[in-house]
Order: structure tokens, then C-alpha cells, then sequence
């Protein structure tokens, strides 16, 4: 995650194959502070995030979500949902309520990644007692409204969820995809690991209002379109990842691919330029 305001991406985004922040849309100082770096930096925090997918009539397309402009972290900009890990997340009793999770990262990411597309779509990867999804029962809808809220309110963790309701978290198709590192030169950093999920059948997404403006499906192509036309503001990641997902023809396609690759960690480096702020990926650190 890149902490760096991204009100409205200037055009050109990229110079010199190098992507680039404009100065107008960066805090006061912001570019100043990379002058004078500090001696030591800041301990990154654990953080999940994932992309829900589902089929469209154009191919493949992702849920994106609009930060409020008064949010701390990236306000304005579209989002993945996402969040810090929190110590419940690694809860072994949580652990012991998931399917599906693969060998890396630590579950606590997993966990995390699932705790907060619940909270922020309302959409629950769990299945019941019989290993059939919930989100398509009606009847379900009152009681997953409740749980998101008390989940929301901290009244609950999601282990209180599953356990009054007889669910288990289903991740099996959630797939790791990646793993980016706030630059060393930013004061608040996170350790982000990245899924892919796919959207069950019947579930609809519902943005909380109050973290969120705004929620919109794109195709990954489409979203980028919109992004370069300035229309769509996202960090660097989130662009990353959409890029990633281009040229695919089904979700299934998408997960499959990402199942077999190899998920290398990303530091991205800082560096003033006439424009603004320029984002570097080292070539070996490329997704």
C-alpha cells in the first residue's frame, strides 16, 4: 500500500516507464520529506487485501471501492477492500473454522483478507454445516446484516460469527496474488499481501457508507481505461494488480493462472522528479 495522496492522476501517469504521483495531488511536504529521509524506517503493518471477481458479459471484472475523501489512508482513491491484520485474525481457533487455505502466507492473512471483504461488501466466504454457501438464502441476509454491523461495532470477532451461526470460512477460491511493501520513505507503512476472490453465486456486494463512497464493477482493462482517462484515482498497487488481471476470459481462467505462480515481495522505491513523486519496481521485483 502506498500512502501517498492520489486525489486525481494527472495525464501523463507514467514517464519514462516510471509511474508517477503529480506534486498537486501529493500532501504538503510529502516530496520534501524524500530529501531528508529517515534514519530509520518505520516497521510496516501486517495488512490483507482482496479483489472479489465475478463473470461479466465483457470477461472478468473486479470490485472497486472509493475511500471517502476523509479518510487517513488514500482518501479518494478506489480500493481493493482491505485492511491492517488484527490480532483476532490469528486467533488458532479461527484458524480451525477455515477451508481451502493455502501453504503461504501465515493464515492470519487469510483471515484478514475474508474478515474485511465481509465488513466492507458484506459478502461472507463461509459455508454452513452442510458445505453449501450461505449468500444465496434470503433468509440468510438479517442475520449476516447483524453480524457485519456487530463485526463493524467490535461487539464481535468473526470467530464469535462462525460459531454463532455454524459457519466455516471457505477459501477455496481465494488465491494469494501478491505482496507489496509501503517504500521505506513513507512515515506509515504496511505489509500487504494481496488475494484474489471470487464472488459466490448469489452474493451481492454492499459498500459501507461509512468508509466508502462509492462502489463500482470494471473489468480490469475498463478500470484502467477510466484510471489513465483520470476518472478513476487508485495507488500504485491497486494498478499493479488490475494490469495483472488483463486478458483473461473467465475468473476461473484468473484463479488458475495466479494458483501457479510465485508470489515474490515488492519494496517499491521513492524518487523526486520534475513531476511529482516517481514509484520504482526494480525489474527482478516486477508481478
Amino acid at each position: 500500500m502506498m500512502g501517498a495522496r492520489l486525489a486525481r492522476p494527472a495525464s501523463p501517469v507514467y514517464h519514462g516507464g516510471m509511474f508517477v504521483i503529480p506534486g498537486e495531488n501529493l500532501p504538503p511536504g510529502f516530496a520534501e520529506r524524500l530529501d531528508d529521509p529517515p534514519v530509520a524506517a518505520a516497521v510496516p503493518r501486517p495488512a490483507s487485501t482482496a479483489a472479489l471477481l465475478r463473470d461479466g458479459p465483457d470477461g472478468p471484472e473486479v470490485l472497486l471501492l472509493q475511500r471517502h475523501r476523509r479518510s487517513g489512508f488514500v482518501p479518494g482513491a478506489y480500493v481493493f477492500p482491505g485492511g491492517r491484520v488484527d490480532a483476532a485474525d490469528a486467533d488458532p481457533r479461527l484458524v480451525a473454522f477455515c477451508d481451502g487455505l493455502g501453504p503461504e502466507p501465515e493464515p492470519a492473512y487469510w483471515t484478514a483478507a475474508v474478515r474485511e471483504v465481509f465488513e466492507e461488501t458484506g459478502v461472507l466466504l463461509a459455508t454452513d454445516a452442510d458445505g453449501q454457501s450461505i449468500l444465496g438464502a434470503a433468509a440468510s441476509a438479517p442475520r449476516l446484516a447483524e453480524a457485519r454491523e456487530a463485526l463493524l461495532a467490535e461487539r464481535a470477532t468473526l470467530l464469535d460469527v462462525l460459531e454463532s451461526h455454524g459457519l466455516r470460512l471457505d477459501a477455496r477460491d481465494v488465491v494469494y496474488c501478491a505482496h507489496w511493501i509501503t517504500p521505506e520513505a513513507e512515515p506509515r507503512r504496511y505489509d500487504t499481501r494481496f488475494f484474489l476472490a471470487r464472488l459466490p453465486d448469489g452474493a451481492e456486494a454492499s459498500a459501507d457508507a461509512r468508509e466508502m463512497s462509492d462502489a463500482v464493477w470494471h473489468t480490469p482493462e475498463r478500470a484502467l481505461e477510466l484510471f489513465h482517462a483520470g476518472r478513476l484515482p487508485m495507488v500504485f498497487p491497486t494498478v499493479a494488480t488490475l494490469e495483472s488481471l488483463c486478458g483473461f476470459a473467465s475468473v476461473e481462467e484468473i484463479l488458475d493462472s495466479f494458483r501457479r505462480r510465485r508470489v515474490r515481495p515488492i519494496l517499491p522505491r521513492l524518487v523526486r522528479t520534475a513531476e511529482g513523486v516517481g514509484i520504482v519496481v526494480d525489474e527482478d521485483e516486477r508481478p
